[in-house]
């Protein structure tokens, strides 16, 4: 199946899980697909994701998921701006998304390749092979 070439441009703003702790947290691009591979063996995933990491069809997602999912696919086909994902590391040393499953999830399956998201300062070193200039 042949890639499709994205129609829309996202548009990101501050994610407000950060609000009062931007000091904490650094600005990147990161590769989509290499984040959701990335996260797909954390035990969260699975709400979000089917076995072989693809994101789940909105019919396969809890209620509360699929919610949130709608909102961020409503926002992106407008063009409104997306809050930002929140990247972070698990317990395992594994990448984990505190916030913006949902957006990282639509950019995905409208084949957007690159997202614009929060990390911890402390973790930049951890999250280089994910980072896009």
């Amino acid at each position: 199946m042949e890639k499709s070439t994205p129609s829309i441009t996202p548009t990101f703003a501050d994610n407000r899980a950060i609000a009062g702790r931007e000091d904490k947290f650094i600005t990147v691009m990161v590769a989509v697909a290499p984040v959701l591979a990335s996260w797909k063996d954390s035990l969260f995933a699975h709400e979000w994701l089917t076995k072989d990491g693809r994101p789940k069809p909105t019919d396969q997602l809890s209620d509360a998921a699929r919610e949130k999912r709608e909102m961020a696919e409503t926002l992106f086909t407008k063009g409104d701006a997306l809050e930002r994902p929140v990247l972070g590391l698990g317990i395992m040393d594994n990448l984990e998304i505190g916030a913006g499953k949902d957006v990282l999830i639509t950019l995905a399956v409208h084949n957007i390749d690159v997202a614009s998201v929060h990390i911890p300062k402390s973790h930049i070193d951890d999250f280089k092979i994910f980072i896009k200039s």
